[in-house]
């Protein structure tokens, strides 16, 4: 079912040493893009209560991470048991807050349980080792926890985002600080609910909401020792910047300029099926998006039928809405700058027509701007929205060399029946992510998430393998009891 309810108004709290703060005096509305009417407030916390949170957080980190791993984790397939048995509701309500349909808003929230899965396994995983390497010598190593920790989500994933960091961060022993959008703060209330019933020690899990100052207080507090933070380039390099000046540590993912590249020998169903879903999922406000198709020669003509396609595209049911008023508003700037710039409107969704209930919410159609040249901005800017930009070319060297001169690093697609094409753009590819016929490649765990270039600040991935340096210390015991006279040891 995709009919997005609206729910009762929420006044949103902090959670701190697992109880609810008022919201206090400053607050600001949580607006739906649905209906566009408030559905909520959101408190914005001040520099005390970030203070406060934070030596909480650090309380209870002290006894959490002597916590055996096995009992963490137990904590954590508790609250994934929890969520599964009410995704029904949260997905209403990430649909509610941040557009999206309901069905998408569960594949977010499965996506967030895959991620737990992982980190619960972490317990038969990451137990430490030791060999003797030498008579009498042994060396050991033991993953270790930071303390605090902290992550800094977007608006358009309320669930999936922050579930990319926190059962990690927390099955490795850290407390955790989420500062969820401003724009979302429903979902992780519920997040919250959820991991207080799963028995999670008070304080191990925190909520602070607020806004970009709220950010900047916490990421600099001199204890918390990592930061993860998914959002805009700009925001993304700024945040990054600003932990690893102070010696933190961080894991910063910014934005993105998605290649689908389609051969002439790609197979017409599957190609039309995936460019349209990939532009126009979530109404193409994620990092993974489709924004730019190039077609390889002769591949032109399945442009028309990828049109036809995404012309039928029902609003609020097939496709969800734009995340607030101003956002469409430079959407539909963005369409008519292409078009001023000598581009085709293939299909103009500036005139959207949602159903009658949801008339006064963000919406924006599907759009296509044709015969685009590589140099115009709708070929080069992030537009964060439902906008498929199309060049043309004649050879998939001339593909690459676009594909390579992009600054962004996300993802590339090819949609071909052709080996060897396939693994050109694999092997020339300068973006994270690969996809083979898939228009949206995301990795499943254990392969971890992240990308290249200015769509990645820091070493390693959000999620998987990639993501346990970012959250913990690797510990290395070297231990002799008795003197031995092999020659074969440095020491």
């Amino acid at each position: 079912m995709n009919i997005v309810q609206m729910l009762k108004p929420l006044d949103c709290a902090h959670f701190i040493k697992g109880e609810w703060i008022g919201a206090g005096k400053n607050t600001q509305p949580v607006v739906s893009p649905y209906y566009g009417e408030a559905i909520g407030t959101v408190p914005i916390a001040t520099k005390e209560l970030v203070q406060q949170t934070v030596a909480t957080a650090k309380a209870a980190s002290n006894s959490w991470r002597t916590t055996p791993i096995k009992e963490r984790v137990q904590v954590l397939d508790r609250f994934r048991l929890l969520v599964l048995a009410n995704i029904d509701a949260i997905a209403q309500t990430v649909a509610l807050e941040s557009g999206k349909t309901v069905d998408e808003g569960k594949a977010g929230i499965l996506k967030g349980i895959e991620v737990c899965e992982f980190a619960i396994s972490l317990a038969n995983m990451e137990s430490g080792g030791s060999v003797e390497v030498s008579r009498g010598v042994k060396c050991e190593y033991r993953r270790e926890a930071l303390g605090v920790v902290c992550g800094i989500a977007p608006f358009n994933f309320p669930a999936m985002v922050p579930m990319w960091m926190y059962p990690i961060a927390i099955a490795l022993g850290n407390a955790f600080i989420l500062k969820p959008s401003e724009k979302v703060p429903l979902t992780s209330q519920l997040m919250a609910k959820y991991m207080k019933e799963a028995g999670l020690p008070a304080g191990v899990f925190s909520i602070l909401n607020g806004d970009k100052e709220t950010v900047m207080d916490l990421i600099s507090h001199p204890d918390v020792a990592a930061v993860g933070f998914v959002g805009s380039t700009p925001v993304a390099k700024k945040v990054y910047q600003t932990a690893t000046a102070l010696g933190k540590r961080a894991l910063c993912l910014g934005g993105a300029k998605n290649y689908l590249i389609v051969m002439p020998d790609a197979d017409e169903g599957v190609t039309v099926d995936g460019v349209v879903k990939s532009f126009t999922g979530c109404a193409g406000q994620r990092c993974m998006a489709a924004s730019l198709m190039i077609t390889v020669g002769s591949a032109k003509s399945i442009v028309g039928k990828i049109k036809d396609h995404a012309a039928k595209m029902k609003l609020g049911t097939d496709m969800g809405a734009i995340i607030d008023a101003s956002s469409r508003e430079r959407l539909q700037k963005a369409i008519g700058r292409a078009k001023d710039e000598g581009a085709t409107l293939l299909l103009d969704g500036r005139e959207a027509t949602p159903p009658d209930s949801y008339k006064k919410g963000s919406w924006l159609a599907p759009t296509i701007i044709s015969q685009a040249r590589p140099d115009m901005d709708c070929a080069q800017s992030e537009l964060f929205g439902p906008v498929l930009t199309v060049l043309e070319v004649e050879t998939l060297e001339q593909a690459m060399d676009l594909e390579n001169k992009s600054p962004f690093g996300n993802a590339t697609s090819v949609f071909t029946n052709n080996g060897a094409a396939a693994q050109y753009v694999a092997n020339r590819a300068s973006n994270g992510m690969i996809g083979v016929n898939i228009g949206v490649p995301v990795p499943r765990e254990p392969f971890s998430f992240g990308g290249t270039k200015e769509s990645k600040f820091g070493q390693g991935d959000i999620t998987g393998q990639g993501s346990l340096d970012l959250w913990s210390n690797m510990k290395k015991i070297t231990t002799k009891w008795q003197q031995q006279f092999d020659n074969n040891w440095m020491s």
